[in-house]
Order: C-alpha cells, then structure tokens, then sequence
C-alpha cells in the first residue's frame, strides 16, 4: 500500500471514552468492587485503566457477552503510579483536583483519561482563556427564547459546569490561571455549597440547580503562566494540588515518543519511517536541554523555552511526515533545524544556548568516535 493509499480517519483525534470504549466496559465488568456514587468504575480500575495491568492480561470473573474473557490494559499515561492514586482518591472524595506542572507534561491528558474512567465523558470542558466570562461556569441564555418567553428553564443554557452538577459527572477545565480572577471565584461557591442559584427563574426547583452525586472538578494550571491571573486563597483551598513532572525514565519516554509519533503520522496518511538511533539523539538533546545536565554529568546552559515531551513528540512526527512525503533526505539531517524551531520560541538567546550545546555535548560525543553525534557536528552550520 502506498502514502496515498492509506485509508483516509474519519477524525483527527477520538476522545478518550471513545478511543478506549472497548477498555473501559471491560474494566467495568473485571471489577464489581464498591464504587463511589456516580462512577462508572471503582477506584481501583480508574488507576488500571490510566497506568495499564503492567503488561498482564486481566481475565473476566464469568464470561460476558460483547467482551473477551481476557484482555490487556494499555499504558496511557507515562508517569508515577502513586499521583494517579492521589488523584483518583481526590475525586472519590468529591475534592476539586488541579493539576500543575510545566507545559507539555500531560497534564490534559490525565485530566481527560481520569474523566472518560471517573463519569464515561470527557466532553464537559471549560478552556481558560483572558476572554472566559463567568457563564463558562454558571449559565447563560438562548437569547431568542428569552425574547420571546421571558426567563424560563428552557431558554437556560447550561455551562459545562452547571451539566456536570445536574449529572453527577466531572468537569474538566483547562488553563484556569488563564482565566481573570473575578472568573475563577465563581467556582469557590460551587466548590463550596455544591449549587448554582439562577434568581431569574422564579420557579423554586428551577431557580437552584444542586450537584448531584459525584459531581467534581479537574482544573489545569501551567507554571509558566504562574501570576498571570493568581488564584485567589479560597480558591487553592477547595482544590488538591498534584505536581505532574516531566517523564524521569529515558528509556520510558523514548518509547511513548515513538508512540505518539507513530500514531501522529498514520493519522496524516503515511507510515512511520524514521530510525530509532534517530529518536535515540532527539531525546538525548531534549532532556540534555531540559535537565541542564548531559547523562554523562557535563554541564549544559538550559535554555528559557520549555523542552517538553510534547515538544518532542511534535518533532519526531515532522521527522516522520518528512520522510513519507519528502524522500530522498536523511532525518537526522534534518533534526538541527527542528530543534531549533522549538529552542527559539520564547528567548532569542535560547539560539546561543543551543550552539552552546553544539559546542559541547555535540562536539564531545563526537570526538568520542559515535558516529551518529559527528554527523550532528558537521551539521551545526544549519543552526544559524
């Protein structure tokens, strides 16, 4: 089959619940364990489900129909066991959870895959942008309804969050330090009282909306955009704060690089044709950068841009689109211009910092006799 043979996706990116239908009712079933009110697994497959069964097949207690009697639970979040524990426990309780840390740490996508196990939905999201107004989180109006009967529960236009509250679900909402404090402090109140009053409506049932049974909230809050719209203290103190660090293990996230990379070219149409002593370099470079520190110990200048693993997986899918649709060249060739293109993004200094990295480390392995480390020497020319 050819690049232009490939069967063209339906979408771009199915969300979580949708990607994983075949996990999740298979998890349902696996564990008849209690649950808290609400939720659509037990504690315990919420954590299977986000970390994976380690590579063991989970069997059925009793043969289900639509379902095997086996199955695999695929890793999806490459990161500690215990914070996913923490998190799962935070939500039992019914506690806001915010998850913080630095940009591209996944943050999001643990917000999503806790929500697709916690509620089976995803989709009850809030982004946080300067422009958010506060019925993202209350409510607003069909304004023809309105016009043409007044204030009524039908013409009422549930947020997000006001959904979640009536359900019983999670809600996820993104960047809320993006949001302008005045916005945010309309969920100390929910967070609080677990209701929204709506004194338009007359009606007493209508005009105060109670959260149902497992009704929470997952936030997301990036440290670089720390003091663009600080929480207010009641606020943090209706969340519990989970730190989401950058992947420790090499090795762990070299392969969900690959991973991701892999699925990011199929979906553009095209095989994934890059080598692995490719990627080998790309995160070495990348956590080089990141840590200040070469895993031989060398120092190295960090740049002021975010080397994150996000990032790389960004890199090696151009990498990979690059060698399916533009043959000829050598991946690694092109791997210079491509870090420089993420290192340049916040501080034009980062480009020196990059050279500096050429310099040493580079130059270094180089003369250590790797073959692959004197190629990306010769290539520093491409880096101005």
């Amino acid at each position: 089959m050819t690049v232009t043979d490939q069967p063209a996706p339906s979408r771009q990116v199915m969300p979580a619940e949708e990607r994983y239908a075949a996990e999740l009712a298979f998890l349902a079933a696996h564990d008849t364990g209690p649950r808290p009110p609400g939720w659509a697994l037990t504690p315990r497959a919420v954590v299977t489900f986000v970390c994976g069964s380690e590579g063991a097949d989970l069997a059925l207690p009793k043969r289900r129909a639509g379902l095997p009697s086996k199955l695999v639970i695929t890793t999806k979040f490459v990161g500690e066991r215990a914070l996913v524990e923490r998190c799962v426990v935070t939500l039992a309780g019914e506690r806001g959870l915010l998850l913080t840390g630095e940009p591209g740490t996944a943050k999001s996508m643990l917000s999503e895959l806790l929500s697709a196990a916690v509620c089976g939905t995803s989709a009850l999201t809030v982004q946080g942008t300067a422009g958010t107004t506060e019925d993202a989180f209350r409510y607003g109006w069909n304004y023809a309804l309105l016009l043409a009967q007044g204030p009524t529960a039908q013409a009422l236009v549930d947020s997000p969050v006001l959904s979640a509250m009536r359900t019983g679900r999670v809600v996820r909402v993104e960047e809320i330090t993006r949001c302008l404090p005045e916005v945010q402090d309309a969920l100390v109140s929910i967070l609080s009282d677990r209701r929204v009053s709506v004194p338009e409506l007359t009606s007493t049932e209508d005009a105060l909306v109670s959260a149902a049974p497992g009704f929470t909230v997952i936030a997301t809050a990036n440290l670089r955009d720390r003091g663009v719209s600080e929480m207010s203290a009641a606020l943090k103190r209706r969340f519990n704060f989970e730190t989401v660090e950058p992947i420790a293990d090499a090795d762990a996230e070299a392969t969900l690089i690959r991973r991701q990379a892999v699925a990011a070219v199929q979906r553009a149409g095209a095989a994934f044709g890059v080598d692995d002593s490719v990627l080998d370099a790309l995160v070495t470079v990348f956590r080089d950068l990141r840590s200040g520190r070469s895993a031989e110990g060398w120092d190295v200048e960090r740049p002021g841009t975010v080397m994150s693993t996000a990032e790389a997986v960004q890199v090696a899918a151009s990498l990979g689109v690059a060698a399916a649709y533009l043959p000829g060249g050598d991946a690694l060739d092109l791997l210079p211009g491509h870090l420089l293109g993420v290192v340049r993004k916040d501080d034009p200094a980062d480009h020196g910092r990059l050279l500096g990295y050429w310099d040493g480390p580079v130059r270094r392995r180089a003369e250590d006799g790797s073959a692959m480390w004197r190629r990306l020497w010769d290539l520093r020319g491409s880096l101005r």
